[in-house]
This record gives C-alpha cells, structure tokens and sequence, in this order.
C-alpha cells in the first residue's frame, strides 16, 4: 500500500495489508456470515472440525444417566469410518454400554474417565481393552488438560439452548440439567468444539455458561439427554433408615468437631447418606444462630432449601445433583455456575475448594489405615467414580467418610483395600452405623468428640465387629494385566487395578 516501504516489513517480519477478511475468509461473500456455525448434520460438523483417526475427543456427564450425547456422537464416528479414537469423558454410566461395540470394534482405544459403571464397567475389567483406561479425579482431570496429557483435539458438548454464535447454557430449554462446569474446560481447551443443543434461540443467549468465543460449530438435535434422571443413582435422595441413622451421625460429628461455626463451609459427596446430611444441619444451624458462607461441588434439592431460607450464603456449583438445583441456578443470584478448574484443579491459581471447611464422602471400602476405595466393589470389577473425592479429602479441614459398616454380606471396613483412591492421611474421620472411628492423627477432633454422647471407637474394633459379623473374605485372585490405572489428583499414580481371574 501507500507509503509502506516493503523492506521495513520485511525487516519487522510483519505483512502488508491485504484485505479485510484475511483471517476469516470464510465471510467473504457470505450471505449469512452470522449462522456461519450452524450445521444441518452432526456429519457436516464433525467433517469441519478436522477429526481424524487416533485424534481425542470430549464429553462432559452433567446429565449423568439421561445422557444420550455420546452414544449418538460415538454411533456417527463408527458410521463415518473413525478408529483409534482416544474418549475423554469426565464421566461415564451404565447408559453408555453401547461403547463396549465401539470399543470391540476399533473406533475407541483409550479412555479416560472419572469413572464407569454397569456393562461397560464389567467388560473393561475383564479385560475388553488392550490399553488400561486412565482413572482421574474431577480436579486432576482439569490438571491433565492444562498439562497437555489430556490433549482435546474435538470436543461434542450437549447443552439445552444455544444461539447461533454459540452462547449456550443448561438452565433454560427443555433439557434443563444446570451447571455445565465440567463442559467449560472442554469448550476453552479444545482445538475445536461442537455443540449439540435440543434449541437454537435468539442471540445473545445468557446466561452463557459456554461463551461464543469458545465454539466452532453447533448443531440442533431432537434430544441431548434425559434431565430427569440427573438425579438418580449416586446422586439419589435417601429415605433409606440405616442411612438416615449414618447422616444424623454425621451431622453430629460436624456439630461437635470444632468446625461447626458462623461462615463455615461445606460439600457433600455422592452417595445417599453423604448427601443427607444437610437435612440434619438445619435444625443446628438454627438453635446454635450459625449459617454457612457457602455450599460446594454438585448441589441439590436440600441445599438450594437451605440456601432459599438463608442458612447457606452461596452455592458453588460445579454439577446440578437434581432438578430443583438445576432450576434454582437459573432463579437465585447466590447459586453460582463455577468450572472444573475453579472448583478442584490443584493447580488452579484457586480451587474453592481449598476453602473448604467440611467434607462428607462416601466409600465402598475403608481399611484400617483410613484409606478409601470408591473405584472398585469387593470382587475387583470397577463400579464407582473417583469423582472429587480425593480432591475435597486433600484439601478440607475435616473430612468425614459415612459408611455402613457391612453392605449385605460384604464388609466395608477391612484390613486393606482393594484399590485406593484417597490415602487415609486426609481422611479425619469414619462414621458408620456402628460406631465411629477417628484418625489417630487428628487427636484434636478425638478428644472434642470425646466429650459427646457419641460412640466413638477404633478403626480396629470396627473392622474385628465387620468381619465378625461377615467372616473373613476369601482374597481376590488377580491376573497380571492392569486393566485400569488410577490417578490422584496431581497426575500421578496411586494405584492400578488388574483383571480378576474368572
């Protein structure tokens, strides 16, 4: 151009100006360069985005066991020919047993999951894979992302409503599942990132839980899954009494623990015990004049009540455990949308929870060294999720795991478990339907508890009174191939899990 001298530019490395759509020329003579990211088929996207054999794709698992998004995306890839493909779900369920056939038949080779359960479970610990799948936590998985381990060539994220420039979120729509905290990592480091949404509205779409910056294609389908069952399974309301009885305990232990004051903090874990806790807080809250600054990590019905009448400040939620959370996240200014990343990544600039005053975590084992096993059931075969268990245990000031001390026949405090999750250092205490048992290391919260009516025990006497009442367990016979590799939170591994000998 005029009065640009080419060998200065040169000379800078810089380039002359050559037009106003150098870098999207896609909006050259566009007729309607605002639906640019709009496909009719999720074929037409996935053709965009560059996918190709062995590259890795995402999904996210906020709507638990009503997700349909990845059985239809993985029937797609398997019909366009894909193979060698590395599935990187934050979390996976029995809905998504149809992967065993993808998974048999080429088109998935690696996976790396918070978690799985059902079919597809028992198939991987038999042995179904060539490769180990990775076993990560909620917080550890944004870790391995930043990192570059995880490295999310495609990302496939299902969301209710998007516009067509790619604001999307899960609280409006029909497919209302709330937060999409686990999705936000997805969209912000993946190369590419379809969204699939049951609605295109008008822009802006907001709240945008997915901002349009983060998207490259969008593409409307009948359904991205069931919001009514995001509150099934682990994350189930209990009226169950032995758990009731388990939660009152609980509530107990945090009443008299030292951390029961004005502005504490808390989480509960899945599981239906853990999650019933928050009913028995209330009436403590209320006689002792004490409300909570906040409420952490996947919120539901009972916290929003509490949340609703004033006793919890703010609810931070990474994941929406039922409907009524999921609604309130789109009414109530203090429940919060938070990422992965803001709520556990441990190497985050700030994981909330770092500011956690108390914990309740389930287990479906516990040995006498206070480590904890949520991976595995007590013939080997994987059935659970590391989810944030060892994210909250490490960074909590009282984590308490609730517990029955037997589940029908099977002991839930033993000698040693069978796979570990999180190591007994950062557990404080152990609430079952028999007793309680606390950390020889946390003599502090032992002599507090001391003083209550509770019946405190030894983690010793509850694994003698578990294995009295169900006799010695046979061991485990194990062959050599690992079937599973278990990462803590910081990437490293605590633990592998072999395949069982049938």
């Amino acid at each position: 151009m005029k009065n640009i001298n080419l060998e200065l530019l040169e000379r800078h490395q810089l380039e002359p100006y050559t037009g106003p759509h150098r870098l999207t020329p896609h909006l050259i003579h566009s007729e309607n360069k605002k639906q640019r990211k709009l496909f009719r088929t999720l074929e037409s996207a996935i053709e965009n985005s560059g996918l190709k054999d062995g590259m890795t794709i995402s999904f996210h698992h906020s709507f638990r066991g009503g997700d349909k998004t990845i059985n239809m995306v993985m029937d797609v890839l398997a019909e366009m020919g894909f193979k060698q493909l590395t599935l990187a779900s934050s979390s996976l369920s029995d809905v998504h047993s149809p992967l065993v056939g993808h998974i048999k038949n080429g088109v998935v080779k690696k996976i790396y999951t918070s978690g799985l359960r059902g079919e597809l479970a028992e198939e991987i610990s038999r042995g179904l894979m060539e490769e180990p799948i990775h076993i990560h936590s909620h917080g550890g998985r944004v870790h391995l992302v930043e990192s570059g381990e995880l490295n999310i060539d495609v990302a496939f994220l299902a969301v209710s409503t998007s516009d067509e420039f790619g604001n999307a979120n899960a609280v409006s729509g029909r497919a209302r599942c709330g937060s999409l905290g686990y999705a936000k990592i997805d969209a912000q480091y993946a190369k590419h990132t379809i969204l699939l949404t049951e609605q295109i509205v008008e822009f802006p779409n907001q709240p945008a839980s997915i901002a349009q910056d983060d998207v490259d294609g969008i593409v409307e389908v009948a359904s991205v899954g069931d919001a009514s069952k995001i509150g099934g399974g682990a994350t189930r309301m209990t009226n169950n009494p032995r758990e009731l009885l388990i939660a009152r305990r609980a509530a107990d232990v945090i009443e008299q623990s030292g951390y029961f004051y004005d502005g504490f903090s808390m989480q509960t874990g899945s599981g239906g015990a853990s999650l019933a806790v928050t009913r028995f807080l209330e009436e403590k809250m209320q006689r002792n004049g004490i409300k909570a600054s906040f409420a952490l990590g996947g919120i539901t019905s009972t916290m929003v009540d509490l949340h609703e009448k004033g006793f919890i400040q703010s609810l931070l939620d990474v994941q929406s455990f039922d409907a009524v959370a999921a609604e309130s996240m789109a009414r109530n200014p203090g429940h919060i949308e938070i990422s992965a990343n803001q709520y556990a990544n441990p190497a985050s600039k700030g994981a909330a929870v770092e500011k956690l005053d108390v914990v309740i975590l389930s287990a479906l084992e516990i040995d006498m060294d206070f480590n904890v096993n949520v991976i595995t059931g007590s013939d080997g075969v994987i059935r659970g999720a590391s989810g944030g268990h060892s994210d909250t245990a490490a960074s909590a000031n009282l984590t308490i795991i609730v517990a029955p001390l037997v589940r029908g026949r099977i002991p839930t405090v033993v000698k040693s478990v069978l796979n570990i999750v999180t190591v007994g250092s950062q557990i404080d205490v152990l609430v079952t339907d028999h007793g309680i048992a606390v950390n020889p290391d946390r003599p502090e919260i032992a002599e507090r508890l001391s003083k209550s009516a509770l019946p405190i025990m030894t983690i010793e006497d509850l694994q003698q009174r578990a294995e009295m009442l169900t006799g010695e367990l046979q061991p485990i016979r194990y062959q050599e191939n690992v079937v599973g590799i278990i990462r803590y939170r910081d990437g490293s591994v605590i633990d592998v899990i072999k395949q069982v000998k049938e």
